[in-house]
This record gives structure tokens, sequence and C-alpha cells, in this order.
């Protein structure tokens, strides 16, 4: 029996061939930011061990967050976690059934991105102030 000649077959979608979306853009920030949380959680616990250690291991930690990279983190950190909570909000609205429309979803894509940044920018201004 002689084989069959093989023939071409089509290539499922791959980043080379995908044009990316807004929903599939901010589906895979979703997800880093809820590592770069956790990371965030690892570095809130060593302040708090630092500071139930000693006041030399509290200050040291006051200083590398006090830094320019440790002030770089906190900015980053705080508007990972407000987009990651704006986002599961938009999420639960979701679960209820809400919002699918393709335009609806592209918009509240463009307000979760909105109002992360809002919220970060507000805090860090209120931060300043004190």
């Amino acid at each position: 029996m002689a084989h069959a000649p093989e023939r071409s077959r089509p290539l499922s979608p791959h980043l080379q061939i995908y044009k990316p979306q807004i929903t599939s853009i901010l589906s895979i920030l979703h997800r880093i930011t809820g590592v770069i949380n956790m990371g965030g959680l690892l570095i809130l616990a060593a302040w708090l061990i630092a500071a139930s250690i000693s006041d030399n291991a509290y200050a040291q930690m006051q200083w590398l967050m006090g830094s320019l990279l440790g002030m770089a983190a906190l900015v980053v950190w705080s508007w990972t976690v407000f987009y990651h909570l704006c986002n599961g909000i938009r999420h639960l609205f979701w679960d209820m059934g809400k919002g699918f429309e393709i335009a609806q979803v592209t918009r509240s894509g463009q307000i979760v991105l909105l109002v992360s940044g809002l919220l970060t920018v507000i805090t860090w201004a209120i931060a300043a102030q004190g």
C-alpha cells in the first residue's frame, strides 16, 4: 500500500500571525499583574519582618524602599494592584452576563486602563503631600 502524499495542514493561530487585540493584551496583563502582586506581597512581608527584627533591619528596608529603585517598584506595584482590582471588577460584570458585546468589551478595557492609571496617580499625589 502506497503512502498518501502529505498535505499541507493549516497552522493554528500563534504569536507570529495572531493580531493582538485589547482583550488578549488585557488578559495577559491581568495574569502578569497577578504575578507582580505576589512579588509585591513578598516585599511587604520582608518589610514587616524587618520591622519586627530590629531597628537596623527596618532602617535598611526603609532605605531600600526609599531609593529610586524602591520607589519605582512601589509605583509599579501600586498600578498593578489597581489594574488587577479594576479588571477583577470588570470580570465580575462578565460573570453576571453583562458587557459581552465587542464594543463594550473594548470600552470596559479602556476604562480599566484609565481608572487604574488615575488611581495610581491620585494615590501617589496624596502620598507626596503627606
